[in-house]
């Protein structure tokens, strides 16, 4: 610096205020002027701090940016950045006996922070004004100090590294460093917030703040991992300057990068809170709540909880903006799910850090979703088709589509239509209908079913909150969801019930089944007796023995339980048994389902064919070509015996007729020889097992014989599983000495040969549990101590009974390995079988409307007479065992004498006789 130039700086300096003031037009250029042309740091900041101090304070509002601001602060800008890269580059040789560069590098940071002060002065006299100027008398200044702030903040962020252990060296300047960046800053932002804009704003004014608020973005993105309140603060005047200016500003902020910003620390804060969540646990720190771990884990749980709030308030109004941050949205959603339970990767958290995290991070995942549903591109990405979803989010997406279930009944038709309908039109971004996302959702989550995992339950009055399978809770939604459903949609959800229903994973077609149950359950008995006949049709028409078929049946038979008694006489005049092509539609009807004039009918009809057929089958000749159509009437006789506890005397005798005569054409020699009859010999021992006591003696030796013959060679697992149900039903009849001797040695060389073979756990499991019943009820206890010669038999057998588990309990990690393991096996076995190409378009009847659903219908009586009979029998059993007890003619035990009964036993014998009369007069009376 020149001698003049020093000489007027040395002259300034001892001006009084009031001097100051005078020569300000004069001397303040000349001092601008001496600002740019300083040479070194020290002149800069020399004369820097005399315009702040001295020549500030008197500079009228009108011109601080022209006279002042736009002067100086780009060159102290400059200047400061000149500084931190002489830092940057002079660090390296810094050390404790280099004391020349120690203090060099020392008198930098003073430097800087005389820097900050100046640009704090002129943050305070502006300040000091009663009324703030207007943004553009000042619109340099936020500029550069938040560009110096930013530099500041990222070189203490960034010491450790910078000074690589020499820290210490200059570690109290740049905590006195930071406090006075920390200082302006609070400054510039109470400052800032004291300015105000209109709508007649001009596009420079406009321009200032968005550059203000994309700076103060870049400055939490610094201090993230720096300050907690300092960073909070900071996001919350943004957010605060973005609402207060919102129409001015709305078209030209950066939201996807303030909103992927808010994302970023949303997750960063939650996964440092489960983390020392996990510390805690680990360190057994949960109860010490004054520890340091355990308060920094509030702080970082506190955090987490403002920035998912904050998310939440910025998308309510910004939504329109954020199209394009949908997917970010999504994926952040799945992780924040996959970190609580019942998520196989969440961590074991202690009860009360884990509900901390849960109102910090998971209940505002709800009011994130609800902002959400109005925005396509959310359903878009929701509802798409995604096989590269990661297995950690699979539960995550299901229970994200039963929280959009749950938050779609109070949205606008638009919306309703969005998440609904499913793309219509091929230029549209493909998207599933809501309900077929559920389902496929579900479906991928095969380990979850398979553990199970557990989820809360629904809250019922009067009852505690339980644990529900994934299953249950789904299900739970899906109906919920349908109780409230617009009649426009229900073709929608009548064709994916049939795809799901349809498609190969059974637990995934149950559920569908369970859904459907509910929508006839909950609708009109048209509605319902439409979609029997719809399905009985399908079930009609397949042409094979698959899974369709299978998944079909199931919910035939649980859907006839919902029909009105009218309408399931409609329905047995449209599929008449006396037409063959009917016959596979009976096969899946439980008769318990019918009404009783209804199930009468059936029975009567069913029994009638089969004897029918039997005969006509005995008269052409007993021809293998035939045997496929005896079978089909098989498997709807066998229906019809398992249509009742108690069959009656009558249609047993006429079901026994039929299958004797089946049974005297059935030889060991035919089932080896002829592989057809295999289905045949399956249905008689099945329909056998449960006519045992009207089946002749010799009928029985006969079907032993052929059971023996299968079980010597190899069978399909289904015939075992009838000739297990055959031998187990031997134990509740009584063998004549004369046939003992056949009976007793095959039927023990039998159950032996089925304990003892371990081909299949299934049948291993239901060989225990037929040898069981049997030994329970039998009175030839010969049968099973034969049956138990073998050592490793009885053990197996023993271990059954006891309920002792040899096999070591499998590790979690194991298990879980080997669950995913059987999912990938699943996935490809179910690709290959694919699903059906022909699928109805349109499922609804052109007469049956979708209206809204009536009140639920009472379940009709389907049998009285066997409610009357079932009550009756347990009366009189009780009756008996009383009259056992006074006339001390007991079968098994002896029973007290007549001396030592109680001393109440006739008056409450007497208040029965009264109820016992009172019953009788009433049911002798006429209806």
């Amino acid at each position: 610096m020149s001698q003049t130039n020093t000489s007027l700086l040395d002259e300034v300096v001892q001006w009084s205020q009031e001097t100051c003031r005078r020569e300000l037009k004069a001397v303040l250029p000349k001092l601008n002027i001496l600002h740019h042309k300083s040479e070194s740091w020290d002149d800069h900041i020399r004369v820097l701090k005399i315009i702040t101090d001295m020549f500030l304070p008197h500079v009228a509002v009108s011109d601080l940016e022209k006279e002042c601001f736009s002067q100086i602060l780009p060159k102290a800008v400059t200047m400061f950045d000149s500084m931190m890269n002489e830092l940057s580059m002079q660090v390296g040789g810094l050390s404790s006996q280099n004391t020349e560069l120690c203090s060099l590098l020392r008198n930098i940071l003073k430097s800087l922070m005389q820097i900050i002060d100046a640009m704090s002065a002129c943050v305070r006299h502006v300040c000091s004004y009663d009324e703030v100027p207007d943004l553009l008398s000042i619109r340099t200044l936020p500029s550069c100090i938040l560009k110096v702030l930013r530099d500041t903040f990222q070189h203490c962020k960034e010491s450790e590294v910078v000074y690589c252990g020499r820290l210490s060296l200059v570690a109290d300047l740049l905590q006195s460093l930071f406090k006075e960046a920390y200082t302006l800053h609070k400054a510039l932002l109470e400052l800032l917030d004291r300015l105000s804009l209109d709508n007649s704003a001009s596009e420079e004014e406009v321009s200032d703040i968005v550059t203000v608020i994309h700076s103060l973005l870049d400055i939490c993105s610094v201090i993230s991992n720096l300050d907690m309140a300092l960073h909070a603060n900071t996001w919350k005047f943004l957010i605060k300057q973005s609402l207060k200016y919102q129409s001015l500003v709305e078209e030209h902020l950066h939201h996807g990068d303030i909103s992927a910003s808010l994302c970023d620390n949303l997750l960063a804060s939650f996964h440092a809170a489960v983390d020392l969540a996990e510390q805690i646990k680990q360190a057994a720190l949960q109860e010490a709540t004054q520890s340091a771990e355990h308060k920094l884990f509030q702080k970082t749980a506190k955090m987490c909880r403002f920035f998912a709030n904050t998310l939440v308030h910025y998308i309510k109004e910004f939504k329109t903006f954020l199209t394009k941050s949908c997917g970010r949205f999504h994926q952040m959603y799945l992780q924040i799910i996959s970190k609580f339970p019942p998520s196989l990767c969440a961590p074991a958290l202690p009860p009360s850090l884990s509900e901390e995290l849960t109102a910090a991070a998971l209940v505002p995942m709800d009011a994130l979703v609800f902002q959400l549903l109005p925005l396509r591109p959310f359903a878009e990405v929701v509802l798409q088709e995604d096989p590269s979803l990661s297995p950690q989010h699979e539960l995550p997406q299901c229970l994200l589509l039963a929280n959009v279930l749950d938050q779609l009944a109070s949205q606008p038709e638009e919306v309703l239509q969005l998440w609904h309908a499913g793309s219509q039109f091929s230029e549209e971004t493909p998207r599933l209908p809501l309900y077929r996302a559920v389902f496929c959702s579900f479906q991928r989550c095969y380990a979850e079913r398979k553990l199970p995992v557990s989820l809360p339950g629904v809250m019922t009055k009067g009852q505690a909150q339980a644990q529900v399978s994934l299953h249950h809770h789904v299900c739970v939604h899906l109906c919920a969801s349908v109780a409230v459903l617009a009649p426009l949609y229900f073709p929608v959800l009548e064709r994916c019930l049939l795809e799901a229903t349809l498609q190969a994973d059974t637990q995934t077609a149950l559920l569908a089944t369970d859904v459907w149950c509910f929508t006839a359950r909950y609708g009109t008995a048209e509605l319902c007796l439409h979609h029997v006949l719809l399905i009985a049709h399908l079930v009609k028409t397949c042409s094979a023995e698959c899974y369709q078929k299978s998944h079909l049946g199931l919910l035939l038979r649980r859907m006839l339980f919902l029909m009105t008694p009218g309408h399931q006489m409609d329905f047995l005049a449209r599929f008449p048994l006396s037409e063959a092509e009917n016959l596979p539609i009976w096969r899946h009807v439980l008769l318990r389902a019918l009404s009783n004039d209804a199930r009468q009918r059936v029975e009567a009809d069913v029994i009638a064919l089969a004897q029918k057929v039997v005969t006509d089958w005995q008269s052409g000749g007993y021809k293998l070509g035939q045997v496929d159509k005896v079978n089909a009437v098989l498997q709807c006789l066998l229906v019809a015996v398992q249509g009742k506890s108690t069959l009656d005397e009558r249609c047993a005798s006429s079901a026994a007729r039929a299958v004797t005569q089946l049974w005297q054409r059935m030889t060991a020699h035919q089932v080896q020889t002829h592989h057809v009859l295999h289905v045949t010999l399956q249905l008689l021992l099945s329909i056998t097992a449960l006519l045992v006591k009207n089946v002749d003696t010799p009928i029985i030796i006969q079907a032993l014989a052929c059971v023996d013959a299968v079980v010597s060679q190899k069978c399909a697992d289904e015939l075992q599983l009838a000739a297990l149900d055959f031998l187990s039903s031997l134990g509740n009849i009584f063998i004549p000495p004369d046939n003992q001797s056949e009976i007793v040695p095959r039927l023990s060389t039998l159950f032996g040969a089925l304990l003892a073979q371990s081909s299949s756990w299934l049948l291993h499991q239901h060989a225990l549990e037929a040898f069981a019943h049997f030994a329970e009820v039998t009175q030839h206890e010969d049968v099973i101590s034969y049956s138990l010669s073998v050592e490793e038999t009885k053990s197996k057998v023993v271990n059954f009974l006891s309920k002792i588990v040899n096999t070591p309990e499998e590790v979690k990690d194991v298990r879980l390995e080997r669950i995913q393991g059987e999912k990938i096996v699943l996935q490809q076995h179910n690709q290959k079988l694919g699903t059906p190409k022909q699928i109805p378009t349109e499922l609804s009847s052109p007469s049956v409307t979708h209206s809204e659903p009536q009140a639920k219908r009472a379940r009709p009586d389907n049998d009285a007479d066997e409610e009357y009979s079932r009550n009756l029998q347990v009366a009189e059993t009780a009756l008996r065992a009383l009259h056992a007890l006074v006339t001390g003619k007991g079968a098994t035990r002896e029973f007290p004498p007549p001396r030592l009964r109680p001393s109440w036993l006739p008056s409450r014998l007497q208040e029965l006789q009264v109820l016992l009369n009172e019953i009788s007069s009433r049911t002798s009376k006429p209806t």
